[in-house]
């Protein structure tokens, strides 16, 4: 099965861990008026703010965050800013939303009740581990629902931010939901049996630390949830110690000298590198969790962080390909240590 997880990535790259601060206002495009509380986060991390009575906010940032500025506020689409390290200081003019379109579809007779596309929807968004499970949608009322029969697809959508509270992490997920889509090879309603081919989710995330965040028992959960996971791949890869994290690289159900099929090259001037890999391969990590990683791209970009682009053309099957906003951390997490 393959899945695809999308979040924007800004390729503006800075040379020198230094701590900058971004400022701007917001304010609605017609009226030209500030908005108040607006949200004003990077994606995929903890760090965010809100804006003031003046539509004012500052962030900072450090050569940690890779990801996009977002800018959102109910009843308004969102704004992704990638290139905020070259400026500064500016006006950012909300546009209300259109959701007529989205209304069509909320009496759309496909065949499944509300009930079943939703419990589709968590098992594939959320996930099956016991993170995933852990994990309620709090705002379940707002999403959109389509089934299309002829495909066998599931598509969902939400005219505000997705809110997840994940009870295992203790992290409260806001996620802003462009695209969901659930293809299946193999559907028999009776039995409710529904097989996915592809999953592919689309959006911006911001992660809150909750109550209890700090306990032991969180963080040996959060630390569980990484270990193993695509991030601590990725990371792994560039820093070139697959093997000391535990992953042993596999081809042909042969095990492999895992620089025999990965190619990692320095890009000049860049904090990413790039990451060629010669043909489909079984990665093992701990001798217990087996995922496998194709490429459908020649290359891909990836930096110390486990951030990597383009997702769409880099597949993950098995354990890593299984898993979902339910065992998902910020990208920024371990960064503090």
């Amino acid at each position: 099965m393959r899945i695809s997880r999308v979040c924007i990535l800004s390729l503006i790259l800075p040379l020198f861990c230094i701590s900058q601060t971004f400022s701007g206002r917001v304010i609605d495009k017609m009226t030209q008026q500030p908005i108040e509380t607006a949200a004003v986060y990077f994606d995929n991390t903890t760090i965010g703010t809100t804006t003031n009575e003046k539509g004012e906010f500052a962030i900072t940032y450090t050569d940690a965050v890779q990801s996009s500025l977002v800018i959102s506020y109910l009843g308004y689409q969102v704004i992704l800013i990638p290139d905020y390290r070259t400026r500064n200081n500016i006006i950012i003019e909300l546009v209300e939303a259109n959701v007529a379109l989205d209304e069509v579809y909320i009496e759309y007779d496909d065949g499944l009740t509300r009930r079943q596309k939703l419990r589709l929807f968590r098992k594939e968004f959320l996930g099956i581990s016991k993170f995933g499970k852990s994990c309620k949608i709090l705002n379940e009322e707002d999403l959109i629902l389509k089934y299309d029969k002829q495909n066998k697809a599931l598509y969902v959508s939400s005219k505000v931010t997705v809110k997840v509270k994940n009870k295992a992490l203790r992290y409260e997920i806001a996620y802003n939901m462009i695209d969901f889509e659930v293809n299946y090879r193999h559907v028999d309603v009776a039995t409710r049996t529904f097989i996915p081919n592809s999953v592919t989710y689309i959006g911006t995330s911001f992660y809150k630390n909750i109550k209890g965040s700090e306990k032991n028992k969180i963080i040996e959960n959060r630390e569980l949830a990484y270990r193993g996971s695509v991030q601590h791949f990725m990371r792994s890869l560039f820093n070139a110690n697959i093997r000391n994290e535990g992953y042993e690289i596999y081809h042909k159900r042969f095990r492999v000298e895992e620089w025999d099929h990965f190619t990692v090259e320095d890009i000049k001037d860049s904090d990413f590198k790039k990451v060629i890999l010669s043909d489909k391969v079984a990665i093992l990590y701990n001798n217990k969790f087996q995922s496998g990683l194709q490429l459908e791209i020649d290359e891909f970009l990836v930096d110390t962080y486990g951030n990597y682009t383009p997702i769409i053309g880099v597949y993950f099957s098995g354990a890593m390909g299984s898993q979902r906003v339910g065992d998902s951390l910020p990208s920024d997490y371990g960064l503090n240590n």
